[in-house]
């Protein structure tokens, strides 16, 4: 048989409420989850108006509903920490790059020939105004004497026989630091060595800084091109995990809307708990990625001296914002969408 509920309140000041209930005859419209969710709110209001004290909600939407519609928050934490890794993992690639770059950038060397006959002095204040210059990573000041013992070195003949003295000039040789490792900043810093006396010429291999500079430049475009593109799907990805895991929770979040709960009381829990899912999905995104770094490390030794703790701590901070903030957002959406929706849209 069918209901309709209306209640009458009897008295004005009765502690607590008394409530007279008349039941008259309904005939309930819709399909069979409709109904179901129908006797579900009166069941939910008539608890509500006989304790007062305790807001009981009894969602019910036919047998074994209830365990389905729970949802799947290790499913969405689980595909959050993969789309994090990944994209950590991409950020790892161009922080190595990044260093790479620069390795390459100040093994640049100058070399500043000294005059003849130039005088210890001389030759000394041209050093030291070498080595305080901002653009000096680090400097070797190469005697006539120690000229030739490197020329003969590298498996040259020793000239002897034919000249009496040691034609080889004395010279400052310095590496730059990698934001001077450009044709203009390079050109500059030779104008202004050959403006002091002591200095007979400066020399560094053009061809290959432009080629450099040209090929990191290169690198950087595509590397940027991909990160951003990860990014954008990393966005899509996560939100859309949260989104599939939230689909699971309307039916609870519509009932406790029609049992007469705030779209404030509803929300809560459930924004809490996406951002504590962001942030368990950004810690095991960042366990993974430092576990590729250390076997990365190992296999090949070389490419820990392109470390840099200050990226990585400053990108493993960004995919724990990342996560807590699309997490967040995407439920937080997710509840309010499912808010505004009809009951029969749900299904």
């Amino acid at each position: 048989m069918n209901y309709r509920l209306r209640t009458q309140k009897v008295g004005e000041k009765l502690k607590p409420p008394v409530f007279k209930i008349m039941l008259l005859p309904l005939r309930f419209e819709g399909n069979k989850n409709t109904v179901y969710a129908a006797k579900s709110v009166i069941f939910a209001h008539l608890n509500r108006i006989t304790n007062p004290e305790n807001l009981i909600i009894m969602a019910q939407f036919g047998k074994g509903y209830a365990k389905r519609s729970t949802p799947s928050y290790l499913m969405a934490i689980v595909g959050v920490s993969v789309v994090l890794f990944l994209l950590g993992v991409m950020g790892w690639f161009v922080i190595n790059a990044n260093k790479l770059g620069e390795y390459f950038k100040e093994n640049v060397e100058v070399r500043v020939y000294v005059r003849e006959n130039v005088s210890e002095k001389d030759s000394a204040a041209l050093v030291n105004h070498i080595a305080a210059q901002d653009y000096t990573k680090s400097y070797e000041y190469v005697t006539k004497d120690l000229a030739k013992k490197k020329y003969l070195a590298d498996g040259n003949k020793d000239w002897g026989a034919v000249l009496d003295k040691n034609p080889l000039p004395a010279s400052v040789n310095f590496k730059i630091r990698s934001q001077y490792a450009s044709t203009d900043s390079l050109t500059k810093i030779q104008n202004e060595l050959m403006q002091n006396i002591a200095v007979s010429d400066v020399q560094y291999n053009q061809s290959l800084v432009s080629n450099l500079n040209n090929m990191i430049r290169k690198i950087s475009l595509i590397l940027l091109v991909v990160a951003i593109v990860i990014s954008i799907l990393v966005i899509i990805l996560i939100d859309n995990t949260i989104r599939l895991a939230m689909f699971s929770n309307r039916f609870i979040i519509k009932t406790m809307q029609m049992v007469g709960a705030t779209r404030w009381f509803i929300a809560k829990p459930m924004d809490v708990r996406a951002l504590v899912n962001g942030l368990i999905s950004g810690l095991i995104a960042i366990g993974g990625i430092v576990a590729v770094i250390l076997i990365s490390e190992k296999w090949l030794p070389e490419i820990r001296a392109l470390r840099d703790y200050y990226l990585l701590a400053f990108m493993f901070a960004g995919i724990i914002v990342l996560g807590i903030g699309i997490s967040f957002f995407s439920t937080h959406r997710s509840v309010i969408k499912y808010l505004k929706m009809k009951l029969d849209d749900l299904y």
